[in-house]
């Protein structure tokens, strides 16, 4: 299971829709990138919006059982004579951080990045998968399997 580690972030991009955008994001004080997650079959997908973001700039860091992800989006640069007429798109260092549950395998996790959308899919652990339990009768009887 997934969880996050920052609940005022959501707060935060509340705030920054409501009021406007804010200051872009330092490498002390980063943007929080949106996301989606959802578990599919044997894994989890945990897709991250990173539009105009080459993979270069983009950092994945597990540390136990902490994923971290971090980007940075820098300004184009526009040339001599080239006058910026409308500047919206957000600048800066974005993060995100996700407790990895222990039925997750961190060691197994694949990352991809295409259309300015990085998506991770983290395996379910063996050890939290079902798996059938044999039971022997006290007296010697036949074995009999029991679902986990």
């Amino acid at each position: 299971m997934l969880m996050r580690t920052d609940p005022f972030r959501e707060l935060d991009r509340f705030a920054q829709q409501f009021f406007g955008s804010q200051a872009p994001g330092t490498w002390s004080r980063p943007t929080p990138m949106p996301m989606d997650a959802y578990r599919q079959g044997e894994h989890y997908v945990v897709s991250f919006d990173l539009p105009g973001v080459s993979p270069e700039a983009i950092d994945l860091d597990v540390e136990r059982n902490v994923l971290t992800v971090k980007a940075e989006r820098r300004p184009l640069k526009l040339g001599d004579g080239v006058e910026m007429q409308v500047a919206e798109r957000p600048l800066g260092v974005f993060s995100r951080q996700l407790f990895l549950g222990d039925t997750l395998d961190a060691d197994r996790i694949e990352a991809s990045y295409e259309g300015g959308v990085l998506t991770l899919k983290i395996p379910i652990a063996e050890k939290a998968k079902p798996r059938k339990i044999a039971i022997s009768a006290a007296d010697g009887g036949d074995r009999k399997q029991i679902d986990a």
